[in-house]
């Protein structure tokens, strides 16, 4: 009895073994489980709190001016008006048309239109329009914006380096602008220019744009190239120009006042006769009232034959610095005075009446040929 029971012992000792593995198998998948349903649950709580800090910031960089347009679009936009009023400009430039003022007037030797301006030797660059020059530098702008407002851009360049050029582009205009500025104010005093003053509103707007958008600390990175481009730009244009520094004295201004001119001298009746005889076939000659030479060419005619001839005055408002030839004279591409024009042929200078008469078909001998010798 002793003997089994001392056997029994050891296999129940040795049988229960297994038992409890299983048990503890199950207890620990069910903390497995306890723990997998922990996670599972805690997870949808805690990730909207983690989320949302995270995804918030994508939104606020890359739309920081999203209530309306961005600045590339602005800058798109603005480039495209700046496109529009030079390509305008160019066609009157090209077409020698005149422009439309509403502020200043719009006819040509006005002292306050704008044509004046438009139309005066600072609107060429090397002998190019300066519209045309703007026409092209607002157009790249316009585009270079557009395709960084869709991020898409071409030649493989990067943002950063086609914010640089946008950068120097603009640049490049307001320096242009507020020399021209300079120009307006010290050459054209007291006349408007509208569309000077609103390209010139464009260039600043386009500058200060893409500066706030480059961020200041991005921008002083690139400050001595900017100093390099307004250099550049402000030194071609006075090298074109040949304007003087700012800062030395002006040169003195011309300004005579249109007075007819007097002949005293008395016509002899073959001067009379050859003014008749040049006006009938209508030669002409163009001249001005302060010119010397103009003023000898009358006195060989006298008073009375100087009145017969057909005498188209180039400056008749007046001369000074701002003054047009007269559109007839314009037409007729005069470049001196005295210039007659017989029979389609252009003659330039002070003519003698036998040269005149030579020109015209004039015949001496049917009007008294030894006078001649004596007034030439």
């Amino acid at each position: 009895m002793s003997i089994s029971s001392a056997t029994s012992i050891p296999r129940t000792s040795s049988t229960p073994s297994p038992l409890p593995l299983r048990p503890l198998s199950a207890a620990f998948h069910s903390k497995v489980d306890l723990r997998w349903r922990v996670k599972c649950m805690t997870s949808p709580d805690t990730k909207p709190d983690t989320q949302v800090p995270a995804s918030s910031p994508p939104p606020s960089s890359s739309s920081p001016a999203s209530p309306g347009l961005s600045s590339h679009s602005w800058s798109a936009a603005l480039g495209g008006l700046g496109f529009v009023e030079t390509a305008y400009l160019t066609y009157l430039k090209l077409t020698n048309s005149t422009a439309f003022c509403p502020l200043g007037g719009g006819i040509v030797g006005d002292a306050g239109g704008c044509t004046d301006i438009l139309g005066s030797d600072y609107s060429l660059v090397f002998g190019v329009p300066l519209p045309l020059l703007g026409m092209a530098s607002y157009g790249f702008v316009a585009a270079l914006a557009l395709q960084l407002s869709k991020n898409s851009l071409p030649f493989g360049f990067g943002a950063s380096d086609s914010r640089t050029l946008l950068l120097g582009a603009t640049t490049s205009l307001a320096a242009t602008s507020g020399y021209l500025l300079y120009i307006l104010t010290t050459q054209f005093p007291g006349q408007s220019c509208p569309y000077c003053l609103f390209s010139a509103f464009l260039s600043f707007s386009l500058f200060l744009i893409t500066v706030k958008e480059l961020g200041w600390q991005e921008t002083q990175k690139v400050l001595g190239l900017q100093l390099c481009i307004a250099s550049l730009v402000i030194a071609s244009l006075r090298f074109s120009y040949g304007a003087p520094l700012p800062f030395t004295p002006r040169q003195p201004e011309i300004n005579l006042e249109y007075i007819p001119t007097e002949i005293t001298t008395p016509s002899a009746p073959f001067t009379i006769s050859l003014a008749k005889h040049l006006r009938s076939i209508g030669a002409r000659m163009y001249g001005a009232f302060w010119c010397s030479h103009c003023i000898e060419q009358k006195e060989m005619f006298g008073e009375e034959a100087a009145k017969l001839l057909n005498y188209v005055e180039c400056f008749p408002d007046g001369l000074n610095k701002n003054t047009k030839m007269a559109l007839e004279c314009v037409a007729a591409d005069i470049k001196g005075f005295p210039t007659w024009v017989i029979n389609g042929e252009v003659l330039n200078g002070e003519l003698t009446l036998s040269e005149l008469a030579q020109k015209s078909g004039f015949e001496l001998s049917d009007n008294g040929s030894t006078s001649v010798t004596l007034l030439d």
